[in-house]
Parts: structure tokens; C-alpha cells; sequence
């Protein structure tokens, strides 16, 4: 049995930009495909398609390693966002004054939030951005990028490279190693944030996971350990009672998010699976708590045509303006050269598997539910 590795994309400070623009390679039962997309907002978009037995996933090196849509068998993972994507960052406004600019590129199932800052737009006293919506990682491309087909594993494993940058500001990479299986409807990922300075620097990290039909619809619920829950703002208050259960599309609906503490299990791992409609799907999504303990519901139950999803978001901190995270305490400090590791995989879950992990995460102490935000989470 074969094992081959491609290079995708190379970069070096003496060499010039290479980039593997159209690959069709399989070995078995992977495959790797690339293509560069062309027409509107998605054009110039670099797509990686990695395939192993019945399980796809697109890769976006462009939108910094994000994950565009997965597909299980016969069950699309991602969501029908109303922006056309995947968008070329160059159409991607990130200075805008509102901070809004990052939702003009927002379509993936996991866009990553990041790095210097993850929340909400923070702006100075005098009305100046400092940072915009969720950050810039989502939106800078990757300067390195191979694929690995293993058969006698039966993986494919892509690792990349995208850096946040700023000179005399900030210097952090992100590395990243994904790996899907063949005999399993599951991707798992690790991303390495280093600090290349050799000044201190601190970091945030969220990682938006995102669902739409046919998984998320009225009656479909989350499933998770929660230790500790409370909304967001006062206008998710009135979500509480039902925060684990969705509504029809409403169109006009407003956003209800609210704000969690997991229960990990023994091995450290904290997990929230989302359950279809019909209770016969789910995506399970798991991370190592540690390092990501912060998890975030968002729930945007307005029209169909207007984006119907859900997030799941396991971060370092709340998405909060950066400047009120870091008053809490919510933000990763590194040393010169020191780097910290996020450990998370995606699932689609059916049948026994299905029930055996609603079973296993519904087993839990009785959370601690807060009807009003809580003052230091918001």
C-alpha cells in the first residue's frame, strides 16, 4: 500500500510562491482535489477537496484553513448562509469603521476567530476601531500547505500554515494538522499558535461551527454536559427556558446567544451534539476542554433566506469586545516563542452511534442555569 505526500502550496524567503493549483490525486480510497474558482465574490478562491471512503471535506488555504462544507455519506454538513461564498478575502471589508466588515465573507461550517482577537467589533473611547468582528485569521491565507495519502492507514491528512502578522505589533503563527479516515465519518484537527516574537504577545482563539438544515430544523436540540449556562444579553433572556431546543424560522427573529461552562469528560474532552429534527442525524462536536474553556451557543432562528443556523463555539474566552476579556482575565499570554495547542474533532453521528453518545453526554450534574447575563461573562 502507498503513502504520498503533495505540497500544495510552498513559500521561503528565498524562493518564490509555489502553488498546486489543479490536483486529482486518489490512492485507494483517498483523494485530494484542488481547483481555483472562478466568477463573482469566490473568484481566484482556492478549494481543497479531501476525500476518504464516504466522507468529504472542503478546505478553504485562502480563508485561513477554514472548513467551507463537509459531506457524510448522504448528509451535507454547513449551512445556507445568504452570502454567495466561499468570498475572496480581498472582498472581505475587515476595516470597515462598524467592525462588521467579516460577515460579508461569513459561509462556513468552521470559520476559525482569531487570533489577536475573536469577539465582538472593540472600539477606543473616541470611537476608533480597535478591532473588528471576530478577527483576521478566517480572513488571511495559508503560506503553507501539503496533503499526505496514507492507505495502509487509510487517511489523508492535510497540514498548512497561515500567519497573523504585524511589524513591531504582532507575530503569531497558526499550524495546522487535519486528518480524515476512511472508516470513519469524522475529521479531527490540531492547530499550534505560536509566538514567533521575541517580545511577549497574548491571543484569543474561537473556533464558529456552524450548522443549517437538514441538521438543524424545529425540534432539533443540543445535547451537552453543561455546568453552568446564562445568556449573552438581556435579549436572550427569554431563550433560556428553551436555550437546548429550535424554533421554525421566523423571519425578523433576532439572535439568542448564551454563554456556557462544560463538563469534560475523564480524558479532558468536552463535547455538544447537535440532534436533526428527526432524531435519526447528529453532528458531534468535541474539543480539549482545557485549553478551549469557554463554549458559546449562538442561535439565529430568523428566515430561511436570511441565514437559519446555529454555532457551536468552543473558544479561549467569550466573543466579547477584547478590551472587556481581557478586564476578565480571558486571554492566553505567550512567552517568546511559546505556543499553545487546541485539540477538536466533527463527527456525523447516526443509529447506535448516535443514542450511545446522546446517552453518554446527557449524563451529568444538574447544571446551574441563569435566568439574567451574568456580569463577568458579558
Amino acid at each position: 500500500m502507498s503513502c504520498q505526500t503533495l505540497q500544495l502550496i510552498t513559500s521561503h524567503r528565498t524562493a518564490s510562491f509555489s502553488v498546486a493549483d489543479r490536483v486529482d490525486v486518489a490512492v485507494g480510497p483517498l483523494a485530494v482535489r484542488t481547483r481555483r474558482l472562478a466568477g463573482g465574490r469566490r473568484d481566484g478562491v482556492l478549494l481543497v477537496e479531501l476525500k476518504a471512503g464516504g466522507t468529504s471535506v472542503f478546505i478553504l488555504p485562502d480563508r485561513g484553513l477554514g472548513i467551507w462544507k463537509m459531506i457524510a455519506g448522504d448528509v451535507e454538513l454547513g449551512w445556507q448562509s445568504p452570502v454567495q461564498g466561499p468570498v475572496h478575502p480581498r472582498f472581505v471589508p475587515l476595516g470597515e469603521p462598524s467592525g462588521l466588515g467579516w460577515l460579508d465573507g461569513f459561509d462556513e461550517l468552521v470559520a476559525r476567530c482569531g487570533l489577536v482577537s475573536n469577539g465582538a467589533p472593540d472600539v477606543d473611547p473616541s470611537g476608533r476601531l480597535r478591532h473588528g468582528l471576530h478577527g483576521r485569521i478566517a480572513n488571511l491565507p495559508a503560506h503553507h500547505l501539503d496533503v499526505t495519502l496514507d492507505e495502509s492507514r487509510g487517511t489523508i491528512t492535510l497540514t498548512g500554515a497561515v500567519d497573523e502578522t504585524r511589524f513591531l505589533v504582532h507575530a503569531l503563527r497558526m499550524t495546522t494538522s487535519l486528518t480524515l479516515h476512511a472508516d470513519r465519518q469524522r475529521v479531527t484537527w490540531t492547530d499550534t499558535v505560536r509566538n514567533l516574537s521575541e517580545r511577549p504577545a497574548t491571543m484569543q482563539m474561537l473556533y464558529h461551527v456552524n450548522f443549517g438544515p437538514p441538521l438543524l430544523g424545529p425540534g432539533a436540540e443540543i445535547v451537552a454536559p453543561i455546568a453552568e449556562l446564562a445568556p449573552r444579553d438581556a435579549a436572550a433572556a427569554g431563550d433560556v427556558p428553551t436555550w437546548n431546543r429550535f424554533d421554525p424560522p421566523r423571519p425578523g427573529r433576532g439572535e439568542d446567544v448564551h454563554f456556557a461552562r462544560l463538563e469534560p469528560d475523564t480524558e479532558g474532552m468536552a463535547a455538544a451534539l447537535l440532534v436533526s429534527p428527526e432524531k435519526r442525524h447528529g453532528a458531534l462536536l468535541s474539543w480539549r476542554a482545557a485549553s478551549l474553556p469557554c463554549f458559546t451557543l449562538w442561535k439565529n432562528q430568523g428566515g430561511l433566506a436570511d441565514g437559519y443556523v446555529t454555532g457551536l463555539e468552543p473558544g479561549t474566552n467569550y466573543p466579547n469586545p477584547r478590551s472587556v476579556e481581557e478586564r476578565h482575565g480571558r486571554i492566553v499570554p505567550l512567552a517568546a516563542n511559546q505556543s499553545v495547542r487546541f485539540d477538536l474533532s466533527l463527527e456525523h453521528l447516526a443509529g447506535s452511534e448516535l443514542a450511545a453518545a446522546r446517552e453518554r453526554l446527557s449524563v451529568a450534574a444538574a447544571p446551574r442555569i441563569h435566568s439574567q447575563p451574568r456580569p463577568d461573562w458579558g
